[in-house]
């Protein structure tokens, strides 16, 4: 696992999911991160921190529904997010 997935995953710990759940959104997070996109359109990087402070915003589910709520908000706001909704996970 990348440091910057390790990162992400450590971030959001705090949040309930299994393991694998918290992979799956780890490496979503990493490859939004690493495409710019949230950085363009927000004007500030996406780190940990960034994304766990959005999650903790959610409604109180699951790591991945969590993830996908804030991802969700995004794509309405600018479009271009669904590549990054976390769709399934190998448990």
């Amino acid at each position: 696992m990348s440091e910057t997935r390790t990162a992400f995953r450590a971030a959001f710990e705090r949040f309930a999911g299994s393991d694998a759940e918290h992979d799956a959104v780890a490496r979503m997070a990493a490859d939004l991160a690493a495409s710019g996109r949230y950085e363009r359109d927000t004007g500030r990087a996406l780190t940990p921190a960034e994304a766990a402070r959005h999650l903790r915003d959610a409604p109180e589910e699951g790591v991945a529904s969590r993830w996908n709520w804030w991802v969700g908000s995004l794509d309405l706001a600018y479009g271009g997010y669904a590549e990054f909704v976390v769709r399934r996970w190998r448990e």
